[in-house]
Order: structure tokens, then C-alpha cells, then sequence
């Protein structure tokens, strides 16, 4: 058993709340930017006095409409400037937030809405209204559904901002104050279900001591980034605890915030926006990397291409071992002007670090982004400890790990190899749900059902998930998320889901990626209107994904690898029900799903 601590650099106090951070920058700050909102002819800078005043307004219309101290208030939108205005004003209104996925089913709604007891919902377009409408009606108990988007008709109602601003004209300010300044460090803030990879998700009961908490230890990890001046663009969803702490981060440190939904023209929109810093998921990462190497390829440059990427590595591994030598040094300044400038240009060109969580980036990516000029600082965290309890730095980083607990907070590796967290973060506990609540905390512990290693410094490494074992059916134990991730990493590889519980051997089912697949084809003389349904017996698309496979099996013992695998047709999607909306694999419904061709794998 291991375990390592960081102390705590600051506490929260019994009185405070999220919404101090809105009232103090618009006190002290008033003039500065404190986001930048997408209008018709660009980005309108919002100042903290605006803000503030918004927040004030929107919280005025919610105490007007009946929301009292303590109800929750359900927010079902993609990301973008209102989801944070409306978090910000239900919190000064003494509520706590609800988020749902824009893109759940009308079973997940229902059932969140009907376990969380929300007293209202704000949605975000016309048919996500239609839809909360529709279930509160059949629960038979009132409850306001206001509605984002602007109103596409006459008849329809206004927007919520807007009619939340209305209503709420006759109230005093004071009466926000008294509802924002009563309350404490101990009330929900938010309820986040999770996403539920197996059975219904859990409301995790999430304080503003929480994320009060996190905010301050996340901001002191990161003295380079997150300070005053400097900006990110948010694309993930808000309604995962990734995205939103960064929200309550930026606020808290005066960063210039922007939203965006638009993932499919992200390019665009990063290199108009230039933020400092960013965040995503590997799958970003290994987008741009895949991108940027299949447009060299086309062009004839595969060569030049190849060797900057090993230069790139080699020069990130050498700061590792003593720093890069002259000849490095050179061949690295080279590359930078013809490759590696061009490659942060994609993240807007001002860029100094990116944050990534959610599943394993992968070492040579890693040092491959570190070589370039933008590091990838990995982190880990649930939505029970308030995202982030481990986190690589500008000052501490160790590529491949996820990192070191953040300031107050500890991890133990239990003897089973499980990872064990204490903080401050940890959840208070289950919505309604106390079993649940004493399985997964133990004496402040809480229990992620990660499987995990620590070293003597105190970096983390994910090995990883209890629940996923795969045992064989000659006994062996197989933690399939190493050999995923390092498949998923290949450009033509879009998902990745191991199989062989209780079966003879090891096997997976894989997806390709749309988007790569065109350049592929071309390559190889393929007629481009070539799709995945079209490929999965091609000799020649089999054979680059067996190098993937032959890659990953050198990761692991015999016993372990990938002895057969099936190309799918299709791709898993959240849409499709098969990932959840962090894209994690829900195994249990592609088992069912996808038996005839697991089965397939299997006869002799």
C-alpha cells in the first residue's frame, strides 16, 4: 500500500459561495473581460460588471418565478455563454444546478427530472422544450420550463434570459443579496448524475465547499495559466464536471472565458478565439496529430513529417535525461520553423499548455506535443471529487502518468491496487442513495474503482478499471483499457472495445474513423466514396489495423493480447446508445448489441 499528500495551500470558509468570485470581480475589476460570447460579426467582450449585472438580473426572474432557497433547477443545454450565466444566477438565487446532456434520451431526462425532484428546467431549443414539457405534464406536478434559443415565432415564448430578466423587474437587489449572501460552504451546489456506464446514474451531491475547493487548489497548481489575462475555449459539455470546474476556475482567477459547440469547425473557431490554454480529451489530441500527419502525407512531405515527429520525442524525452545536445537543439529549431509552428497555429497560435482528461493521451503523444511546444498536461478525477485530484503541472510533469494530487489531496493505492482519494472534493454524498454512498466512501476515502500505481513521487498511473477486468476462461486477468487506448491512437481507429470474459482468448471489436478514412483511400488508389461498411474486408485496411493490434500486443504478456479482431460497420456514438457522453464504451450494451459478431470471433 502506498500513499501520498499534498498540503492544502487554502481553506473555504463556512460563508463562502461560488457567486462571491461574480460580486468581487465586478467590485474591484469592473472593466475587465471576463468573457467573450459569439455574436454575428465575431466575439463581443462581456466585462465582470456585466456579468455581474446579468447574473443579478436572471437570479431576480428565478426568485420571481418561485424558486426558493435550496430547490434544483435542471439546465439541459450544449455549451455556450448562457449555460454559465444561468449556473452563476441560480446559484445567487440559492438553488443548485441540474445539468442533463443535450444530446440524453427522453428516458435519461425523465428520470433525472424525476429524481432530483426539479422544481424547473431551462433548456435550450424548441424540441428540448417540447420534450421537459412533455414529462413534467405527465408527472403531474408544475414545474417552469423556460427556453434559451430565441423565439423562432411570434407565438412562442421569449427567450429565457430575457423573460427571466422580465420577470424578475420588480424585485430588489437586495433580495438577491440576502438569498446569494445566505448561503454557505455546505449547500449543494450542483446534483451531477453520472453517466452510467451500467444502470441508472447516480446524483452526485456536490457542495460549494466542493468546488470551491478544487477551484482555489487548481488555480494555485497552475500560476502560469490560469491568471488574469489569460483565456480559454470551453467546448466541452458543461454538464460534465471537466468543463465546469474550469468554468468555476476562470471566474474565480478573472480568465477570459469563451464558449463554443461547434466541435465539427473547431479549428476555426480556436484560431479566431486564440486562447492560452485549453482542455479536452485525448481523442482532440490524437485529431490534430492524425490531421496534421495525413495532410503531409498527401503532399509528398511523409518523410520530413516523420522525422520532426521523432525529433519532437526525442527532444521532449531528453529534458527527461539531462537536455537535448547541440545537434538536437539544431534539428529541433529547424522544425520548429517548418512544422511544429504551424501545428500550434491549429490551437490559435498563443496557446502555452493544454489540460486533457477523461482516458490516457498515451506517452508518445505525450512527448510529441511536449516536443512541439505545447504540453499536454494530463490530469484524473470523477465527478464524485469534483473533477481534478491529480494533475501534471508546469512545474511537475511526468509524462504518461496523470500526474500528482492536487494541494490537499491525497491518493492510496489500496491493496488490491485500487485508488482511494481524500479531499476536499469528495461528493457529501449520493442523492438519495445511501448505500451506494457507504460502498464508495470509507472514512473519508473515496473509492473510484480505478486500478492504479503511485510512485515515490507521487505521480499516478492508471491501469485500470476493477469492473472491467476481463477474466479468460483459463482464469487470466486483463485490464483492457491499455490496449484500447493504444489502438484507439492509430489515425484510422475511431473506437476500441476488447472482449473475452470467460471466453478462450483475447479479441476486440473495432470502428474506423470517418474522417481519416478519404485520405486513406486515396493513398491507396480506394475509390474515395469508400465508407466503413465498405471497408471491413478489405485486405489492405486490415492489415494497417493489424499493425495497431501487433503495436498494442507488444504492450502486454502473451496471455494478453489480441488474438483475433472484427471491423464494425458503423461507429459507436453517444447518439447510438453505445458511449456515454464522455465516450467511454457502455460494454454491457455493445456486448448485446454487437453478440453475433463477438461470437463470430470465436469459432474455429
Amino acid at each position: 500500500m502506498r500513499e501520498f499528500a499534498v498540503p492544502a495551500t487554502s481553506t473555504v470558509d463556512d460563508q463562502e459561495n461560488l457567486t462571491d468570485a461574480v460580486w468581487a470581480n465586478a467590485e474591484r475589476f469592473a472593466g475587465s473581460v471576463s468573457f467573450r460570447r459569439r455574436a454575428d460579426n465575431g466575439w463581443m467582450e462581456v466585462t465582470a460588471r456585466a456579468f455581474a449585472d446579468q447574473v443579478m438580473a436572471v437570479a431576480k426572474g428565478l426568485i420571481a418565478a418561485g424558486i426558493e432557497r435550496g430547490d434544483r433547477i435542471a439546465l439541459l443545454s450544449k455549451t455556450r455563454y448562457e449555460w454559465t450565466l444561468l449556473d452563476y444566477a441560480i446559484w445567487a438565487a440559492g438553488g443548485s444546478t441540474v445539468p442533463i446532456y443535450e444530446t440524453s434520451s427522453p428516458e435519461q431526462v425523465e428520470w433525472i427530472l424525476s429524481d432530483s425532484g426539479a422544481k424547473a428546467a431551462v433548456v435550450e431549443t424548441r424540441a428540448h422544450r417540447d420534450m421537459v414539457q412533455r414529462l413534467v405534464d405527465q408527472r403531474g406536478e408544475p414545474a417552469s420550463v423556460w427556453r434559451i434559443d430565441p423565439a423562432s415565432s411570434g407565438s412562442d415564448p421569449a427567450a429565457a434570459i430575457d423573460e427571466l430578466t422580465a420577470l424578475g423587474a420588480e424585485i430588489s437587489d437586495d433580495a438577491v443579496r440576502e438569498r446569494a449572501t445566505a448561503v454557505g460552504a455546505e449547500d449543494l451546489a450542483t446534483l451531477i448524475y453520472t453517466s452510467g456506464t451500467t444502470g441508472r446514474p447516480k446524483g452526485c451531491e456536490i457542495t460549494h465547499r466542493n468546488l470551491l475547493s478544487v477551484t482555489r487548489s487548481a488555480v494555485t497548481a497552475f500560476p502560469g495559466l490560469m491568471q488574469p489575462g489569460s483565456s480559454v475555449l470551453l467546448f466541452l459539455p458543461l454538464a460534465h464536471v471537466f468543463a465546469r470546474i474550469i468554468q468555476c476556475c476562470c471566474v474565480y482567477a478573472r480568465i477570459t472565458l469563451g464558449h463554443t459547440s461547434d466541435v465539427k469547425n473547431l479549428a476555426a473557431e480556436l484560431a479566431d478565439f486564440r486562447p492560452t490554454f485549453v482542455l479536452a480529451v485525448p481523442r482532440v489530441f490524437e485529431k490534430v496529430y492524425n490531421s496534421a500527419r495525413q495532410k503531409a502525407h498527401a503532399r509528398g512531405k511523409s518523410r520530413i513529417f516523420d522525422t520532426a515527429v521523432a525529433t519532437a520525442v526525442e527532444w521532449s524525452r531528453s529534458h527527461d535525461a539531462g537536455g537535448a545536445g547541440l545537434s538536437l537543439r539544431a534539428k529541433h529549431a529547424l522544425f520548429d520553423q517548418l512544422i511544429y509552428s504551424k501545428l500550434r497555429a491549429v490551437l490559435g497560435g498563443r496557446c502555452l499548455a493544454a489540460v486533457s482528461g477523461g482516458a490516457p493521451l498515451g506517452e508518445r503523444l505525450g512527448h510529441f506535443f511536449r516536443g512541439i511546444g505545447l504540453p499536454v498536461l494530463e490530469g484524473y478525477g470523477l465527478t464524485e471529487t469534483s473533477a481534478p485530484a491529480t494533475l501534471n503541472t508546469e512545474r511537475h510533469v511526468r509524462i504518461g502518468t496523470v500526474g500528482r494530487p492536487l494541494p490537499g489531496m491525497t491518493i492510496k493505492i489500496d491493496d488490491d491496487g485500487e485508488v482511494l482519494i481524500k479531499s476536499p472534493g469528495v461528493l457529501r454524498r449520493y442523492w438519495h442513495n445511501e448505500q451506494a454512498t457507504e460502498e464508495a466512501v470509507t472514512e473519508g476515502w473515496f473509492r473510484t474503482g480505478d486500478l492504479g500505481e503511485l510512485d515515490q513521487d507521487g505521480f499516478l498511473r492508471i491501469t485500470g478499471r476493477k469492473k472491467e477486468i476481463i477474466v479468460t476462461a483459463a482464469g487470466k486477468n486483463i485490464s483492457p483499457a491499455a490496449l484500447e487506448d493504444r489502438i484507439r491512437a492509430h489515425r484510422l481507429v475511431s473506437q476500441c472495445v476488447v472482449v473475452g470474459d470467460k471466453l478462450p482468448f483475447i479479441a476486440a471489436l473495432i470502428t474506423l474513423d470517418a474522417e481519416a478514412l478519404p485520405a486513406w483511400n486515396v493513398e491507396r488508389g480506394k475509390p474515395t466514396s469508400n465508407r466503413a461498411a465498405d471497408l471491413v474486408d478489405d485486405e489492405d485496411l486490415r492489415a494497417e489495423v493489424q499493425h495497431a493490434v501487433d503495436d498494442a500486443n507488444q504492450t502486454v504478456s502473451t496471455a494478453e493480447t489480441i488474438r483475433k479482431f472484427r471491423i464494425l460497420p458503423i461507429d459507436l456514438t453517444e447518439e447510438g446508445g453505445q458511449l456515454t457522453p464522455t465516450l467511454k464504451p457502455k460494454r454491457a450494451v455493445i456486448a448485446e448489441e454487437f453478440a453475433a459478431e463477438i461470437e463470430e470471433l470465436y469459432r474455429w
